[in-house]
């Protein structure tokens, strides 16, 4: 299986049988343990998803001309968006496993950015003949490429990043992702118009086709930077002897039910705080327009406030966190916040602005914080498919919210859908502090601080170093004489070190309860 430990895992390693951090400005750059390296290779990385998010929103950006020209229904249009959200609550969980499983990160990759590629290509295909069933067969396919694409983003976040700047990378992955969907609203309407003048006698069907043929060029660029990225990992992988699974474990579907419950309460806080963020702005428009008595265009612009926030702050809070650690009261911080931006929203006439701009920047601190932690709670071997079904609820939760949220503006009005999105941020809450609980009376791992985080790693590099002092095979096969460690009782002889309490029952020198 491709892939392997971090590369910060192994930077921190300052064993004789481990590889030193190089010296030197040609090192700095081009060894895999090089912080340059390691930065070069984050552009690439960022942009893989830039050209699915550039195209996701590809029919919202030309929404008036599609209806025009193509002569298509409100029901057609929404469907464009249906047939790419609904198979992902299946097909995500499907997509992470053959990372796992089957394809690694670096094919995987490949193959999906090549799925995204295809599937922006059959619909502007489809649109330049005017063919409404291809069309949905394109964004199906699209969807199945751009959402696991997704889950091998966030694997190579991991595999690269793990142990030092992981919650600013995430967050730079988010900026990205924002910066994609911003250019495509900014650029698409200019380049049909552009077209336009080029062929003006030109059917409007083979306008849009060539204007959606155009913007397939973000998706090649995405594959190109996959292609590079591969590279990239595979001589890290040569020159660091990585493996991230030691033991052979075998991953399977099954796998899932075994996951913690702190990997599903990091799920609930996901889907009930990002389901009164994006179903929000699809109103936002209309809100602003009712309640604050705004122009068309001053509400079109607030809504896009949080998006722009979240691309400018989402790197600096990351780096921010990455720095202090504590993730749990940083999510807390982030859902407080945008519990307040709705409070102030649905029952104040205060100016919507500072709404919006306390929304835009609690959404970029949970954002920074929340998905880091999965790497702490799942096996590296199996998180591709953790990332999958994550991603999976969180597109069912999106597209149930979505129907909701429409029936409740529609019966009950704007006070409602703002009651609505309160309480669901107050479930996030709640999960929150269950998720507090948990880790405080297990080994305290989601809420250490960056400082605690780094002695835990540097304790676990010198347990393996006494492991293979003891028993020079227990590297290769498990040894009759020694048992390893398992990573509960690393962490239970940290906190001895340092002065923690330990479960009453738990025997420090046998490793048992």
């Amino acid at each position: 299986m491709e892939g392997g430990p971090s590369i910060q895992n192994r930077e921190n390693e300052n064993s004789d049988n481990q590889p030193e951090r190089p010296t030197g400005c040609l090192n700095f750059f081009c060894h895999p343990l090089g912080s340059g390296h390691r930065f070069i290779a984050l552009i690439f990385m960022c942009f893989l998803s830039f050209g699915s998010y550039f195209c996701y929103d590809n029919p919202a950006a030309l929404q008036d001309y599609m209806k025009r020209d193509l002569n298509m229904t409100e029901l057609q249009y929404t469907s464009l968006y249906s047939v790419y959200s609904w198979p992902n609550v299946v097909l995500n969980i499907v997509g992470g496993f053959l990372i796992d499983r089957v394809f690694g990160i670096r094919l995987g990759s490949n193959i999906y950015v090549g799925l995204a590629l295809i599937g922006q290509l059959i619909f502007a295909t489809s649109v330049f003949f005017n063919q409404y069933w291809l069309m949905l067969i394109g964004r199906f396919v699209f969807g199945i490429g751009a959402e696991s694409l997704t889950v091998a983003q966030n694997n190579y976040a991991v595999l690269w990043f793990k142990g030092k700047e992981l919650n600013m990378v995430f967050g730079l992955q988010l900026s990205f992702a924002r910066v994609g969907s911003t250019v495509n609203f900014l650029v698409m309407e200019s380049l049909y118009k552009a077209v336009h003048n080029q062929i003006p006698d030109g059917k409007g069907q083979y306008i849009l086709g060539t204007v959606l043929f155009i913007a397939a060029t973000t998706c090649l660029i995405s594959w190109v930077c996959s292609i590079v990225m591969g590279v990239f990992d595979k001589r890290a992988e040569t020159q660091l002897g990585r493996n991230n699974n030691p033991h052979g474990e075998t991953v399977k579907l099954t796998d899932v039910k075994d996951f913690k419950l702190t990997f599903w309460l990091v799920c609930i806080i996901c889907v009930a705080f990002y389901c009164a963020i994006f179903p929000f702005i699809t109103i936002a428009k209309d809100f602003f327009q009712d309640k604050f008595h705004l122009s068309p265009d001053d509400a079109n612009y607030l809504s896009s406030i949080v998006y722009v926030i979240s691309g400018v702050a989402s790197p600096v809070l990351g780096l921010l966190i990455d720095k202090l650690g504590m993730n749990i009261y940083w999510i807390i911080l982030g859902t407080s916040g945008t519990i307040l931006a709705h409070v102030l929203l649905g029952f104040t006439t205060l100016n919507a602005y500072i709404a919006i701009v306390i929304m835009g920047m609690a959404y970029s601190i949970l954002a920074s914080s929340l998905w880091p932690l999965v790497s702490l709670i799942i096996p590296e071997y199996q998180l591709g498919t953790a990332y999958g079904v994550a991603g999976a609820i969180q597109n069912l939760g999106l597209a149930l919210f979505s129907i909701f949220t429409g029936l409740i503006v529609g019966n009950f009005g704007y006070t409602a859908i703002e009651i609505f999105f309160i309480s669901s941020l107050v479930a996030a809450l709640l999960a929150t502090f269950c998720l507090w609980i948990i880790d405080r009376r297990g080994d305290k791992s989601l809420n250490m601080s960056a400082v605690g985080r780094r002695r835990l790693q540097q304790l676990t590099v010198a347990e393996s170093v006494e492991r293979l002092v003891i028993d020079p095979e227990a590297m290769g096969s498990s040894s009759e004489h020694s048992e390893p460690n398992s990573d509960f009782h690393i962490r239970n002889r940290y906190l001895s070190r340092i002065g923690a309490p330990l479960p009453s029952a738990y025997d420090i020198d046998t490793k048992e309860i």
